[in-house]
């Protein structure tokens, strides 16, 4: 529910070619997400938004190789784009929108999860205006809304009120990265609101290790909660701030087959039952990701 194909610096490839070895990654994506199918996902959302160096003709093209079904997302990232600072939430809205009903730039596909971010600065007017973006978009489509957070700061909570108070109804919110937390009280907060929470950094080690990680999942599916969980790995096939070399040596395990081989294992040993798990990959997933009739919060 939260990985990306390609992360590449917007600008680059198309002024510094030599930057971006299209086709290779193409190749390389497309063999590594073939090996997922083949272990039984059938589907990844991708959370690869313009400012990141979206690219719908590489996710058609590796989707058609690979035969995993890729979800492609609208938003932003929290490194906020030139362009967005003198426009207005209503206008950015427009775009986002663009992409979920009209399709992608000329690709014809079509956007099916919005994003939006928030990171350790916390709510500033910048963050704010992209937040509230989002929230009208999925306000006029219906299509989920997924973020980025930083739970070191409970960051969450300010990017749950923004949403809460535009009328977006949490339930059609996953905030993001919830796994990098042991504080169970932020996480419960988030639940109380209403929102679901994504644990979706297994494998990535310097935040918090695996261990721990499957312990918070468990102690949350103990207390009712799997039916608003869901799982990943925010890793990646090709990421041009990260060599492979530096993951394959530093974080081995932050891969997209982490989940499958290590951690649902790891998960039924600490108790966790299947109905929980097949909540977290399966239910879960099919009941937030198609577009549902938007109901305002509070009425």
């Amino acid at each position: 529910m939260h990985e990306h194909v390609a992360l590449r610096t917007p600008g680059f490839a198309e002024n510094y070619p030599f930057t971006f070895p299209r086709d290779a990654v193409i190749e390389r994506a497309a063999a590594e997400l073939s090996e997922l199918r083949a272990k039984g996902v059938g589907t990844i959302v991708d959370l690869t938004t313009v400012d990141l160096g979206r690219d719908a003709d590489l996710l058609a093209e590796v989707s058609r190789r690979s035969g995993m079904n890729i979800i492609a997302a609208t938003g932003a990232y929290h490194h906020v784009p030139t362009y967005f600072k003198p426009r207005t939430a209503e206008r950015i809205s427009q775009l986002f929108i663009g992409d979920l009903e009209d399709g992608i730039s000329r690709t014809g596909v079509r956007a099916g999860v919005i994003k939006c971010a928030i990171d350790e600065p916390g709510m500033t007017d910048d963050i704010r205006k992209l937040t509230e973006a989002a929230g009208l978009a999925h306000l006029a489509t219906g299509a989920l809304i997924s973020t980025h957070t930083s739970p070191s700061g409970r960051t969450g909570l300010a990017q749950a009120a923004v949403l809460a108070d535009l009328g977006v109804d949490l339930s059609r919110v996953v905030i993001g990265h919830c796994g990098d937390t042991t504080d169970h009280g932020y996480l419960r907060e988030l639940l109380s609101m209403g929102a679901n929470l994504g644990l979706d950094r297994f494998g990535l080690t310097e935040f918090l290790d695996t261990d721990k990680r499957c312990e918070i999942v468990a102690t949350l599916c103990a207390e009712g909660f799997d039916d608003r969980l869901v799982l990943s790995h925010d890793a990646f096939c090709y990421n041009d701030a990260v060599s492979r070399q530096y993951r394959d040596l530093h974080l081995p395990d932050w891969r997209m087959d982490h989940l499958v081989d290590d951690v649902l294992p790891r998960l039924r040993q600490l108790g966790v039952a299947e109905s929980a798990i097949t909540n977290m990959t399966v239910a879960n997933p099919a009941r937030l990701l198609p577009r549902a009739p938007v109901q305002r919060a509070g009425g």
